[in-house]
C-alpha cells in the first residue's frame, strides 16, 4: 500500500533574465512556500542546470534546488557524480537530484548527440545511477557494464546528505518506471515520451486511466520498497478560473478528449482554487501523489494553494 504522505511543492523555473533577477525569483519561490526550485536540462533559452541552481541556492537558506532532470548522455556519470556532490556540499545539503534517460529529439539533432533507442538510454541510465550512487559513497570501486567501465575511482568530494542526496527518477513508459520504482527516492509520473517531440499523441499518454495503468507498474517493480518511495508528478498546464467546464470544453478537441478528461488529467490544474484543492486531494488518494511540481509562470497565482496545503 502507498503510505499517504504530505503534500510538497516544487517550482519548475525556465528563464533567468539577470543575476539580481534570479536571485530575487529564488527567494520569492522561498517566501511563498515552496519546497524545491527545479531547473530543466535542454538547449534552449533555459539557464543550463548546475550553475543556475547554485545561484539560487545561494540566494536562498532553506529552499532545496535540483535539476528536473539532468540527461544522463550530457555527461558522464562520473562528471554528473562529482557536480552534483558539489553542490549538495555547497547547498549545505539542500539538493535532490533528478536524472533522466533524454528524450527531447530535437536537442540531440541540434547537438549532433546520437539519439540511441529508448531500450539503450534506460540501460545507460540503469548503470549511471548506480555509479552516481557509489562516488556518493566516498569508497574506492570498480565499474564494469555495456556502457561504462569504472577502475578503482574513490568519489569527492562526499555530499553532505548521506547516504546520498534523494534520487529523482521519472517517466511515462513501464521500463522507465521500473527503474525508477527499484533505484529512487522520488518517482515522478509523467507523459510516456518515447514520441520525442510534444504533441498530441504524447499527451494523450497522461490520462486518469492510463495514469493508473503507471501506478500499477511502479508498485510491481518496488516491491517492499515502495512505503520508502515519495510519489509525484509535475503539472503543465493550469488555470484559476470560474468557470473550468467552458475551458474544458474548448481544450478537448484538440487533445482528443472529452471535457471530463480534461478535468481528470493529473497534469493539468483547472479551476477554483478550492475545486484545484480538492483534485489535488483526489490524485494523493487515488495515485498516491503528494510531490507536486508546478510551472514557474503559475507559481504566483497558485501560492494560496501551496500554503493551504504544504505539509498537510
Amino acid at each position: 500500500m502507498t503510505p499517504v504522505r504530505p503534500f510538497r511543492f516544487g517550482v519548475q523555473e525556465h528563464r533567468a533574465h539577470s543575476a539580481r533577477q534570479w536571485q530575487e525569483r529564488a527567494r520569492a519561490i522561498e517566501s511563498m512556500g515552496f519546497s524545491t526550485l527545479y531547473l530543466p536540462d535542454h538547449f534552449g533559452e533555459q539557464p543550463g542546470p548546475l550553475t543556475g541552481l547554485m545561484a539560487a541556492a545561494d540566494a536562498t537558506t532553506t529552499l532545496r534546488v535540483g535539476p528536473l532532470v539532468l540527461d544522463n548522455d550530457y555527461r558522464h556519470p562520473v562528471v554528473t557524480a562529482k557536480e552534483m556532490a558539489t553542490l549538495d556540499l555547497l547547498s549545505d545539503g539542500r539538493l535532490e537530484v533528478g536524472l533522466g534517460a533524454g528524450w527531447m529529439i530535437s536537442d540531440y539533432e541540434q547537438s549532433g548527440i546520437q539519439y540511441d533507442s529508448a531500450g539503450t538510454r534506460i540501460e545507460r541510465l540503469g548503470e549511471a545511477v548506480q555509479i552516481i550512487k557509489k562516488c556518493f559513497a566516498g569508497k574506492a570501486f570498480s565499474f564494469v557494464g555495456t556502457h561504462y567501465n569504472i577502475s578503482g575511482l574513490e568519489g569527492a568530494p562526499k555530499p553532505v546528505q548521506q547516504p546520498h542526496p534523494p534520487i529523482l527518477l521519472g517517466g511515462g513508459a513501464r521500463r522507465m518506471l521500473s527503474l525508477a520504482a527499484r533505484e529512487a527516492d522520488i518517482v515522478h509520473v509523467n507523459y510516456n515520451l518515447n514520441e520525442g517531440r510534444i504533441n498530441r499523441t504524447l499527451v494523450q499518454t497522461g490520462a486518469a486511466e492510463r495514469t493508473d495503468e503507471k501506478i500499477r507498474w511502479i508498485k510491481e517493480a518496488a516491491g517492499d520498497r515502495l512505503e520508502s518511495i515519495t510519489l509525484g508528478f509535475t503539472v503543465f498546464f493550469a488555470n484559476i478560473t470560474d468557470d473550468r467546464q467552458s475551458l474544458a470544453e474548448t481544450m478537448a478537441p484538440g487533445m482528443g478528449f472529452e471535457p471530463h478528461d480534461v478535468l481528470q488529467m493529473p497534469h493539468f490544474l483547472i479551476g477554483t482554487v478550492e475545486q484545484i484543492e480538492a483534485d489535488l486531494h483526489e490524485r494523493r488518494e487515488r495515485y498516491g501523489f503528494s510531490d507536486v511540481v508546478l510551472p514557474g509562470e503559475m507559481a504566483d497565482q497558485l501560492a494560496p494553494i501551496v500554503e493551504r496545503l504544504a505539509g498537510r
